[in-house]
Order: structure tokens, then C-alpha cells, then sequence
């Protein structure tokens, strides 16, 4: 079994907030897996389906993005599910809008959503898709501010097109590896 996180806030103040792109994401594999029913488990909406036959936990936790731990470190117990079967899904303000990156074992780079996921589970040893939202054109907007911002017209139109190559590089992860979905993804 694979858990997937997808990492944002919750509150409908945050939905299409750049920080919100790991929902954005796992929402967007749930779609495409015919929505799979929604509970509220260890506090986080999880839901379970498979991608080609390989079981997975789709998690959208609902601590707020400083806390995410909180609901991965149990579900991993809870489900046992080794560090390797952990991919997370979150934004990245050091990549340019639309572009991803598929690594294991870094450091959160000021990513408290990461930082909490690795403080808890006392490990940076598992998958993160970082998926490009940016930095602020304008150097004097705090990027605090620029992340909890909405996306502009034109990034939603891209939007389809960036959560598809989400999910096929998630679905890569699971099917072909870390490597081969890393060389062919990242960008």
C-alpha cells in the first residue's frame, strides 16, 4: 500500500491558494479515479483506491500545513506503511509555475509542511513531488503572502494540463520507481 499526501490548508479561504497545490493534485488523482468516498481519519480526509492494481491512501490532511505530521505519522501506523510507499505532494516557490520535481531524502527548504511530515516521522527518507508555483515577480511582496495567494488567469489555464502530469508522475513513482519516474518528470 502507497499513502499519497497532498499538502494545503483547509478552509475554503485557501482553496485555489498557491500553497494548496498538493490538494489541488490529489484531488485531481481522485477524479480520475472515479472519486473514491471520503472519511475523516487521524485528522486528514483519506481516501483509498488503487492505481494499476497497486493499492494507495490518498491523504489531505486538515491540521493546517505546520502540522501536517500529525496526521501522516499515524496514518503510516496505523496502516503500516513503509517510509519508501510515502509520497508527498506539495508546493515549491524555488520552481517556476508548471514545472515538478521528484526527489527522496532532502532537507524541507523552509517548507513547514515538510518540516513537520520529517520532524514526526524522524526521517527525510521518502518521495516529495514539488510542484512549481513561483516567486513573486514583485521582490517586495512577502512570500508568505505570494503562497497564499490565489494563481493568476492564466496559471489556471495551464492548471489541467500541470495536474495531469502530476498524477502521471505519481502514477510513475508507484509503477516504474523513484529513478525512472524522476528522469522522465523532472524538469
Amino acid at each position: 500500500m502507497w499513502l499519497i499526501v497532498g499538502l494545503g490548508n483547509p478552509g475554503g479561504e485557501y482553496k485555489l491558494t498557491r500553497h494548496n497545490i498538493g490538494f489541488m493534485a490529489v484531488d485531481y488523482l481522485m477524479e480520475g479515479l472515479g472519486n473514491p468516498p471520503i472519511k475523516n481519519q487521524f485528522k486528514a480526509e483519506i481516501a483509498q483506491a488503487k492505481i494499476k492494481d497497486h493499492p494507495v491512501i490518498f491523504c489531505k490532511p486538515q491540521t493546517y500545513m505546520n502540522l501536517s505530521g500529525e496526521s501522516v505519522q499515524p496514518l503510516m501506523g496505523f496502516y503500516k506503511i513503509p517510509l519508501e510507499r510515502l509520497i508527498v505532494i506539495h508546493d515549491e516557490i524555488d520552481q517556476p509555475f508548471a514545472q515538478m520535481k521528484i526527489q527522496k531524502n532532502r532537507g524541507h527548504g523552509g517548507h513547514n509542511g515538510i518540516k513537520s511530515i520529517s520532524g514526526l516521522m524522524g526521517s527525510m527518507d521518502y518521495t516529495r513531488l514539488r510542484l512549481g508555483v513561483g516567486r513573486p515577480a514583485n521582490p517586495n511582496i512577502p512570500v508568505p503572502d505570494y503562497v497564499l495567494g490565489k494563481f493568476t488567469k492564466e496559471e489556471f489555464a495551464q492548471m489541467p494540463d500541470f495536474l495531469n502530469k502530476a498524477g502521471d508522475a505519481v502514477e510513475s513513482i508507484i509503477l516504474d520507481g523513484i529513478q525512472k519516474a524522476s528522469t522522465k518528470f523532472n524538469t
